[in-house]
């Protein structure tokens, strides 16, 4: 992870960058998390081994230490002239001594009020509910909070399945959900949701120290889709996965989670029970085909692992395939029967 950033940040030093982004390098010890700053700029820091981060679609690191970015370098990273191009551009805006890079390079605006810091809220909420800081009259964050925690150590360990349902969220359990059929509903919709219609790819890698790393793999709104795990380092990927182009086609997993997602938002309360049993579904069977085949690979030779990662991938491929034909019956069958020429009179 460490030599990822230090690869990237070599580019950036040396091609530039017109735009902000946020990178992360994972791999089987620690995570780093990269910001690029524009032009030659860009930092890094280690993320804490109990912690974990959200970060929309702004600038996130809250802190950072120089002083270890130019000597020991344990936990920061940064370009070579970040430190005096903050002092010759007077960027550190700290009142306290302590640099606060969101404040100097970060964005404030009101449309991050609406758009990036509601999903962060969200996500730090559900991860921390017991903090006891995120309702209320005198909630210490808010949707709107510009000083949210780049990283916080959550209350228990973190699961794939959590992090599919916070990517997936639309601010369940609050006011803002868009979905909100009851009480009142004047603030439904207020930001942007997680789970969104134009969600296209989500993907989420699993690394282990001693063990092969996963690829979950989920396409379409990530409300209405399915994650699943793949096996890296193979030679060939399953058809029903890979084989995608811009013809709408039920031979897809791609087009089909899209078929589904439309039409289940379209008829969300009738639906939502064949989405519930569909994600769950393909969960538990996902982990299931993963405990089989993962003994099978660890045991194997290794000239024979590549093909044993493909055979596991295909297992896992046709179980989401059925399990994706069944819940488009479902919906599908869920929404005619609430078109609006539809009759009550029982005949052809």
């Amino acid at each position: 992870a460490r030599e990822g950033v230090e690869r990237l940040g070599w580019l950036l030093e040396t091609y530039g960058t017109y735009e902000m982004n946020g990178i992360a390098f994972c791999d089987g010890k620690e995570i780093w998390w990269l910001e690029t700053i524009g032009g030659h700029h860009w930092m890094a820091r280690r993320v804490p081994d109990d912690s974990y981060v959200v970060m929309p679609n702004q600038q996130g690191i809250d802190s950072f230490d120089f002083k270890d970015a130019y000597s020991k370098q344990k936990n920061n990273l940064c370009s070579k002239d970040l430190k005096q191009f903050v002092e010759d551009n007077f960027l550190d805006l700290s009142m306290d001594g302590k640099f606060d890079p969101r404040a100097a390079f970060g964005s404030h605006d009101d449309a991050d009020h609406v758009y990036n810091t509601p999903r962060a809220w969200y996500m730090l909420r559900y991860f921390n509910p017991k903090a006891g800081c995120w309702d209320g009259e005198n909630a210490r964050y808010t949707p709107r909070s510009d000083d949210l925690p780049w990283c916080m150590v959550p209350e228990k360990k973190i699961t794939v399945e959590d992090v599919k349902y916070i990517l997936s969220a639309h601010f369940q359990g609050t006011p803002y959900d868009p979905y909100l059929s009851y009480g009142d509903r004047s603030m439904a919709g207020e930001f942007r949701s997680i789970g969104v219609n134009r969600n296209c790819v989500l993907g989420l890698i699993q690394t282990f120290e001693n063990r092969d790393a996963l690829e979950w793999i989920a396409f379409a709104s990530n409300a209405f889709n399915a994650l699943v795990p793949f096996y890296t380092d193979v030679e060939q990927t399953p058809a029903y996965m890979a084989d995608t182009t811009q013809k709408v086609s039920t031979n897809s997993f791609y087009w089909c989670s899209r078929l589904i997602a439309a039409m289940a938002d379209a008829s969300y309360k009738e639906s939502l029970i064949w989405i519930e049993r569909y994600q769950n579904s393909v969960a538990a069977k996902a982990h299931a085909l993963l405990k089989e085949y993962g003994r099978q690979i660890e045991q194997a030779p290794e000239e024979e692992k590549t093909a044993l990662r493909q055979k596991a991938n295909q297992a896992i491929s046709d179980m989401v395939e059925a399990a994706t034909v069944d819940t488009l019956d479902q919906i599908l069958f869920e929404l005619s029967s609430r078109m609006k020429n539809a009759y009550a009179r029982s005949d052809a």
